[in-house]
C-alpha cells in the first residue's frame, strides 16, 4: 500500500567539501549571565526611555537572549556541530498628548549584554513615538520615500522568499530565469552572510551539516544566485549553497535566507535626507507580508512616518499607503545609508531610498 508519492529529489544532503569558517558564536559570559542581572537591565532601559521625554510611557521592556547546539551525522559521511548564543534588549513606549496616543520600540543586540547600547535604544524608541504626535493623513502622490533601516530589514525579509532557489523552481517568484540579468539599480549588492559574527543569525552550519558561507545573491544589481539546500538544488540542478533550515530534528529542512545584508553606503541617514527635495520617512509599515506578492512582485503597505521638504523633516504623517512593484522599488533605489542596524532579525537594517513610489493617503 502507497502512503505518497515518491519524490525523487528527496534525500540527504552530501559532503560538498567546504570548510567552516572558524568562529566564535558563543559567549561563556552570556550563558552564565544571571536572571537578576537581566531584570535591572531592563529596569535601566524603562528609566532612560522615561527620562527622554515627559510625554513618554514605557508599554514593554524586555530582555531576550537564546542558545542553540547543533550536531549533524549522516550515512552520507557529514559529521558537523556547532553553538552559539544571542540576546538583545527592546522597549515598547507609548507617546501622549491629550487625546492622542502614539507608539514606538527599539531594539539593541549584541553577543552578550556589555555589547548593548542603552541610551540609543531608549532614544529611539522615544523618538518614534514622539515623532508621530499630531500626525495627519498625507494627500495621495508619487514620491521618494525613505526607509528606516527597521523597515528596509523587514522589505529585504520579503525579497528572500523570491530568492529562494525552491520556490524558483515552483514558480512562486518573479526571479525565475534572471540569473545573469540587470534586476536592481547598480549601487546594490546584497549578500546572505550567516558567517558574519555580528548577524543575529550568525551560524557555523546551516540545517543539513554543511557548513555556513557568505554567497553574493545580487552584486552590482545583476543577479547572480538563489539560495539552495540540497533538496532544492536537485530540484534545479545546481548546488546546495548552505541554506537549509530546519525548526528542529524533527523536520524535514527547508531553504532560506539566513543573515542578509545589502552593501552599505557611506552617508548617514540625516545627510540622505538632506538630499531629497520631496519626500516622506517611513519609519513604520503595517501588514507588508501580506501586501507583497512574491510572483508578480506587488508590492503595498500601510505606513507612517515623517514628510520631507527641501531636505528636511516635516510634519507627521500616517493612515496612507505605500505601492510599487519589488521589481521597480529595486531599480528605483538611489541611495543606501551607512548607518548599519544590528536587529534580532534575518536581515541588517540600513537607510534606502528609493524614488518614484505611490503614496496613497487623502
Amino acid at each position: 500500500m502507497a502512503f505518497g508519492t515518491p519524490d525523487e529529489y528527496a534525500g540527504l544532503a552530501e559532503p560538498d567539501g567546504v570548510a567552516q569558517i572558524p568562529q566564535k558564536f558563543w559567549d561563556d559570559e552570556l550563558a552564565g549571565y544571571a536572571t537578576a542581572d537581566k531584570i535591572s537591565l531592563t529596569k535601566e532601559l524603562e528609566k532612560l526611555t522615561l527620562g527622554m521625554d515627559s510625554r513618554v510611557r514605557v508599554e514593554e521592556s524586555n530582555y531576550d537572549d537564546g542558545w542553540g547546539e547543533v550536531a549533524v551525522a549522516t550515512t552520507t559521511g557529514i559529521r558537523e556541530s556547532g553553538r552559539g548564543n544571542s540576546c538583545y534588549v527592546s522597549v515598547s513606549t507609548l507617546a501622549d498628548d491629550g487625546d492622542e496616543t502614539q507608539t514606538g520600540f527599539s531594539f539593541s543586540v549584541g553577543d552578550s549584554p556589555k555589547e548593548f547600547n542603552l541610551p540609543k535604544a531608549a532614544r529611539e524608541a522615544a523618538d518614534r513615538a514622539t515623532r508621530l504626535l499630531g500626525a495627519v493623513k498625507p494627500p495621495s502622490k508619487r514620491t521618494t520615500v525613505v526607509l528606516d533601516p527597521y523597515v528596509t530589514s523587514q522589505f529585504l525579509g520579503v525579497l528572500s522568499s523570491t530568492l529562494n532557489g525552491e520556490n524558483v523552481s515552483k514558480g512562486r517568484s518573479f526571479f525565475a530565469d534572471k540569473i545573469g540579468e540587470t534586476v536592481a539599480d547598480p549601487r546594490i549588492t546584497l549578500v546572505d552572510d550567516p558567517t558574519n559574527p555580528l548577524a543575529y543569525t550568525a551560524t557555523d552550519i546551516d540545517g543539513e551539516g554543511l557548513a555556513a558561507r557568505r554567497n553574493v545573491l545580487i552584486e552590482n544589481g545583476v543577479l547572480k544566485m538563489f539560495v539552495q539546500s540540497s533538496y532544492s538544488a536537485r530540484r534545479t540542478g545546481t548546488k546546495s549553497t548552505g541554506n537549509a533550515t530546519r525548526g528542529g530534528f524533527g523536520g524535514t529542512p527547508g531553504v532560506g535566507c539566513l543573515a542578509m545584508q545589502l552593501q552599505p553606503g557611506t552617508q548617514s541617514q540625516e545627510e540622505l535626507i538632506k538630499g531629497v527635495d520631496d519626500g516622506v520617512w517611513i519609519q513604520m509599515v503595517q501588514g507588508l507580508h501580506s501586501g507583497v506578492n512574491p510572483i508578480s512582485g506587488d508590492f503595498s503597505t500601510g505606513a507612517s512616518g515623517m514628510m520631507i521638504r527641501n531636505g528636511a523633516v516635516a510634519e507627521p504623517v500616517r493612515e496612507f499607503t505605500i505601492a510599487s512593484t519589488l521589481q521597480r522599488m529595486l531599480l528605483d533605489i538611489v541611495a543606501i545609508g551607512g548607518d548599519i542596524d544590528w536587529l534580532p532579525s534575518r536581515a541588517v537594517g540600513l537607510t534606502l531610498v528609493i524614488r518614484d513610489v505611490t503614496m496613497s493617503g487623502q
